[in-house]
């Protein structure tokens, strides 16, 4: 299997593009309109507390780390960092695009494109977690945990960005949001425990518990039922970690 990278230098100028918007979109902002504010627009009950984006500064210092560690990898003859193929670059591009979107109200558009954005990250996902390679400690630190964590987070993402879209048509009502908290729970289940895969339902757990803080004066079904899903999750992930531990033991 050949070591050579041929994505890395432009994994490395499309994140740092990806870096780039994401701080204009703040600092700008586009379209006069920040992030939150066009959140709070289309707010719903599955709309999560400010805080949990929060999450997006982890995945980015990760994200740098693996474009980084493709590099050193290439080096040492690893070819883990080389999985994700031209995944990477095509998620980068839809990141940005997602941002324009977003910013300029096309929440139809947005939808379509956090999609095929879930799409790329789940391809990157899937070829990190097949590679033939055993991987060190470095691998999993650099390859295995930030698409762990991205696919984790857009995969909430998806659902909040489908949730505001239903806002805009003033579709959804409590009972819809907690059957999408159960479908939620579910997918956090499979993947975590198909991939022995700990950091995936973790960060459902943070996103469900903001999406609980965000409802404690509105609906409490609703609060409730995100709240006691994110500890049954956060238990999960446990039981995940020390799987995966054992299994490479």
């Amino acid at each position: 299997m050949t070591t050579k990278n041929p994505y890395k230098w432009l994994n490395a100028v499309l994140l740092a593009a990806v870096i780039a918007v994401n701080a204009l979109s703040t600092l700008l902002p586009l379209a006069g309109r920040d992030t939150r504010e066009i959140s709070d627009m289309f707010k719903n009950l599955l709309t999560p507390a400010g805080f949990a984006f929060s999450i997006w500064s982890v995945i980015y210092v990760l994200l740098i780390g693996f474009a980084i560690y493709a590099f050193v990898a290439e080096r040492k003859g690893r070819t883990s960092a080389a999985a994700p193929g031209p995944w990477f670059a095509v998620s980068c591009v839809l990141n940005m695009a997602w941002l324009f979107c977003w910013h300029y109200l096309l929440i139809e558009l947005s939808v379509v494109v956090m999609l095929l954005l879930l799409l790329s990250i789940i391809m990157i996902y899937i070829r990190t977690r097949l590679h033939g390679e055993r991987l060190e400690v470095l691998d999993i630190v650099f390859v295995k945990l930030p698409f762990s964590m991205y696919l984790g987070w857009i995969s909430v993402a998806t659902i909040v960005n489908i949730s505001a879209l239903c806002t805009k048509y003033e579709f959804g009502n409590a009972g819809w949001a907690i059957a999408i908290l159960i479908v939620a729970a579910v997918l956090a289940f499979t993947i975590g425990f198909r991939f022995r895969d700990g950091v995936y339902p973790l960060v459902f757990a943070w996103a469900l518990y903001a999406i609980s803080v965000e409802q404690s004066d509105t609906v409490r079904s609703v609060e409730l039922t995100a709240l006691v899903i994110s500890i049954v999750l956060v238990l999960f992930a446990v039981w995940m970690f020390i799987r995966s531990i054992r299994d490479r033991d």
